[in-house]
């Protein structure tokens, strides 16, 4: 895709004067299509494949919307597939992280875009119906604040300058000040902070300029003003995930009160950081999300004040020579008002939530370990997704995969699996693995790997079973386990009507039963169910050796069983 990109030279054609700035003692003198070769190819390491979450349309005067369908995918909050101009701002980096193939140690090809040029790519790519919207990372320059300033410009500019309205989803750069982060919140759709490693130990290892408390610390922030935006405008304090599972009764994400809404970032922290290092201050974890007119910025989560982000905003505009912010901006003397009524605001803070990154295969954390803080994430600072990417060995050290290592892509993919029974299943990660069994069988997905592992809870009759029971059976998703609910209201069942209703039967018959009987009489047996499941050609990428199991027989096949 970055191919395709590059090779429409004429997006590019009305830059090719060349261009010099010192940064990091380099000198960059390169035209604005070799920034974006360099640059775009740099950013394919960061994942980014989500749902938008945004539904503000296109306006009169304005380039643009978020929730149309509208280089790398993402998705409309109604489902479409919308297409993201995928770049860094800059592969500098003081910053020498072993896993990063843009650590300060490597010689590679370093590039830096100006705000305006990332605007002029942006509109330019919009304009031929290339994309829709903009991801933007970066390395980071000089410092984080001084980084994070530079996106917040580049984003400012894009909305008031350029009257960009399209999706926004920038990654934030740890160690920037409150401020900044606050801005880039009222200034993009989503925000994330990618925490890399699941553990403080692995970060000690691969990246020893970086600590969980920087990686934690904005996230609570993000949260707590999400949280407050939403329920100023009458809306629960968590992110919606779910909306088409109504029937799920209890799950990670059931609703809290503002003291336990709070106390979730201090349990979090402390199963990560330990109990020592956490500091919880008066009104609860890491300051109040009550509504106020300026909050303070206390350690960890606290909402930052409006009139401080407003300020910000205005400073970073008037270092941009003069710069008129949009009335899209403003916030209507909101800040005069005794509570803060953020429903006055024009622009939503992050309205897409915020989403982190762990990378799978560089260090040796187990299945359980990573899935455990993906829970912990989603429980203590309500992120809207975990993205996993699996390691590709690019850098030589001794603490790495040996370059050549194959990435373990089919171990993300069964984690991408297990993240979504843990979102929309109402599992939970110790039930899916344990300190015992802590990594899954990659031959099969994580809910049937499970139902192995837990065979005394079947078979299970579709006519009784409630909604949760239903969610546990291998082959029947949440749309499928609803129509089971409403349709045996009507009458009874057969099997013919289950995969009508989108049940996977080749997986479904060995773990219920309808109206009291087997579609085939089958064999209860961890050996026997998984030798037909793995008989039945489940689909796995290139590559991948099945172990040999006993050889299915003609009396073993439930086809021919009497």
């Amino acid at each position: 895709m970055f191919a395709k990109i590059l090779a429409i030279k004429n997006i590019c054609s009305y830059n090719e004067a060349m261009s010099t700035e010192m940064t990091n003692n380099y000198i960059e003198e390169y035209t604005t299509q070799e920034k974006l070769q360099i640059l775009a190819d740099a950013a394919k390491y960061d994942v980014a494949c989500t749902s938008s979450g945004s539904d503000r349309r296109g306006k009169k005067g304005e380039l643009g919307n978020a929730a149309a369908c509208g280089i790398c995918h993402s998705f409309a909050s109604d489902g479409r597939c919308i297409s993201l101009l995928k770049i860094l701002m800059t592969n500098h980096c003081v910053y020498d992280c072993k896993y990063c193939i843009n650590r300060a140690s490597n010689d590679v090809k370093r590039a830096t875009f100006t705000p305006q040029e990332i605007c002029e790519l942006t509109v330019e790519f919009y304009k031929r119906n290339y994309i829709e919207g903009l991801f933007l990372s970066s390395g980071v320059l000089k410092n984080p604040t001084y980084t994070m300033e530079k996106m917040c410009e580049t984003l400012l500019l894009l909305r008031t300058k350029y009257h960009f309205n399209g999706y926004i989803h920038v990654k934030t750069i740890p160690g920037a000040s409150d401020e900044l982060l606050a801005a880039a919140g009222y200034l993009a759709d989503r925000i994330s902070v990618n925490m890399e490693l699941p553990t403080e130990e692995g970060l000690r290892t691969l990246a020893p300029n970086k600590t969980m408390q920087t990686i934690l610390d904005p996230m609570g922030k993000v949260r707590n003003t999400i949280a407050s935006h939403r329920m100023a405008i009458g809306k629960s304090a968590h992110m919606e995930r779910s909306k088409g599972n109504q029937f799920l009764k209890q799950s990670i994400f059931g609703t809290e009160s503002k003291k336990q809404f709070a106390d979730g970032l201090v349990k979090e922290k402390e199963a990560v950081l330990g109990t020592e290092n956490v500091v919880r201050d008066d009104v609860g974890a890491y300051g109040s999300i009550d509504q106020g007119k300026n909050h303070g910025t206390g350690s960890g989560g606290s909402v930052t004040g409006e009139t401080d982000v407003q300020n910000t905003i205005a400073n970073l505009a008037a270092k941009m020579n003069g710069t008129v912010l949009d009335s899209a901006l403003t916030w209507d003397n909101a800040y005069q008002l005794a509570p803060l009524d953020m429903s006055k605001l024009k622009r939503r803070f992050a309205p897409a939530g915020q989403s982190t990154q762990m990378i799978i295969g560089a260090t040796g954390e187990s299945d359980y370990t990573l899935l455990q803080t993906t829970q912990q994430l989603y429980q203590g600072f309500d992120l809207k997704r975990v993205f996993y990417s699996a390691y590709i060995p690019l850098n030589e050290d001794k603490v790495l995969p040996q370059i050549g290592t194959p990435p373990p892509l089919l171990r993300e993919h069964r984690l991408y699996q297990a993240d979504w029974l843990l979102r929309f299943y109402g599992f939970q990660a110790g039930e899916l693995l344990s300190e015992e069994k802590p990594n899954f069988n990659e031959l099969v997905d994580p809910k049937c790997d499970w139902a192995l592992r837990h065979l005394e809870q079947f078979p299970v009759e579709v006519m009784r079973a409630d909604y949760e029971t239903l969610l546990k059976v291998p082959g029947i998703g949440y749309k499928s386990a609803s129509r089971i609910v409403k349709a045996r209201r009507l009458g009874s069942l057969d099997y013919a009507a289950l995969k009508k209703m989108g049940v996977v039967l080749k997986r479904a018959i060995y773990f219920i039963t309808c109206g009291g009987r087997q579609m085939y009489p089958t064999k209860l047996q961890e050996d026997y169910i998984l030798r037909n499941i793995m008989d039945g050609k489940e689909m796995l990428p290139a590559g991948v050796k099945v172990p040999s199991y006993e050889q299915l027989s003609l009396f073993d096949d439930p086809r021919f069983s009497v």
